[in-house]
């Protein structure tokens, strides 16, 4: 990928294409809740509304793309199967999809995801057609786009990328369009990035839905290749960053979400680890919700920005994506008590 974007491609994706996904959707996805509560209201002094992608299929918001995207796939793709590569949600999404959909899928993830997504997509993938199957990785060996490639090569499969597909980001997109249409117009909104999917698609959203809200994608200061992508508008990657924002590990935006990025977002932020599990704690005590330390992004980025420039928040009506709730239980155990 060239370290210069195509800004061309940040039109690859439309608001019309984000509400057809929607209707693509309906009847099979959750429409998932959104939240508020008093305390943390009083704390920003700002009406905060929480976006609850945690209690969708999954647990995370990724199913919204990979149903979409494979409903689109031609007779002859799926015939041929798909294939993808994941540290979890998105596996877990797609696992689920091929069965819904009775596609062959093969699914590539590292053998460091957390156990409770392996366990899970393993699970999905007995209701998949007769093939499907999980190929693990050794990070230090081989990146998961080579062994991808590998595998096209030898059986001829469609590849369906966790983030940097059109049909992707329109399917991510339905989950910020439903926080509009239930809220209203916001001030301010704050997604998770990894890669920028769901980034892209809630920025894409927000200019049609709601045109005066201020969009911030939020990141690990461990893995900030998206805040210096936008800073200095060329692609920075990271290489196996150590962060415990498992879903958002990957190495640079794509060819897609990077253009969409800087067309469409407002502001990139980054925060350490300790504020994820804070977040977390947050949403735990005052939500009664459950995330993985990825879902804490968002909530991480309104507490940062909040602290340095409260006077930008105070007042506002402000969304957060809560992106994920895929946590090993052992390991938030951990977290927690640390």
């Amino acid at each position: 990928m060239s370290e210069t974007p195509d800004m061309s491609l940040a039109r690859a994706v439309s608001y019309r294409e984000i509400r057809v996904a929607a209707e693509r959707l309906r009847g099979v996805h959750h429409r998932t809740p959104v939240l508020a509560e008093e305390t943390i209201n009083e704390w920003f002094d700002a009406e905060v509304f929480f976006k609850c992608e945690n209690l969708q299929r999954t647990g995370a918001f990724k199913f919204r793309g990979a149903f979409n995207a494979m409903s689109l796939l031609s007779g002859a793709q799926r015939e041929a199967g798909v294939i993808t590569f994941s540290s979890g949600n998105h596996a877990q999404a797609m696992a689920l999809a091929a069965g819904l959909l009775g596609v062959r899928a093969t699914i590539i993830m590292p053998s460091d995801a957390p156990r409770v997504k392996l366990e899970a997509v393993r699970r999905r993938l007995e209701r998949a057609p007769e093939g499907s199957e999980v190929v693990q990785y050794e990070r230090e060996r081989i990146t998961r786009e080579d062994l991808a490639r590998q595998i096209i090569e030898e059986r001829g499969m469609c590849l369906i990328p966790p983030y940097d597909h059109p049909n992707i980001i329109a399917g991510q997109g339905t989950a910020a369009m439903e926080l509009f249409e239930d809220v209203g117009e916001l001030d301010w909104l704050f997604v998770c990035c990894g890669g920028g999917g769901l980034l892209s698609g809630s920025a894409i959203c927000a200019e049609t839905m709601s045109p005066l809200c201020r969009v911030v994608g939020v990141e690990p200061e461990a893995a900030d290749d998206a805040c210096r992508s936008f800073e200095t508008r060329t692609l920075h990657t990271v290489e196996n960053p150590e962060t415990i924002a498992d879903g958002a590990r990957t190495p640079y935006l794509g060819k897609y979400t990077f253009p969409m990025v800087l067309q469409h977002v407002d502001e990139m932020l980054c925060v350490p680890d300790a504020a994820l599990v804070e977040a977390m704690r947050v949403v735990m005590g005052s939500l009664k919700q459950v995330i993985e330390p990825t879902g804490g992004l968002g909530l991480a980025g309104l507490e940062a920005v909040a602290r340095e420039r409260g006077n930008e928040i105070a007042g506002t009506r402000v969304g957060v994506i809560l992106s994920g709730g895929n946590v090993d239980l052992d390991r938030l155990a951990h977290l927690l008590g640390e």
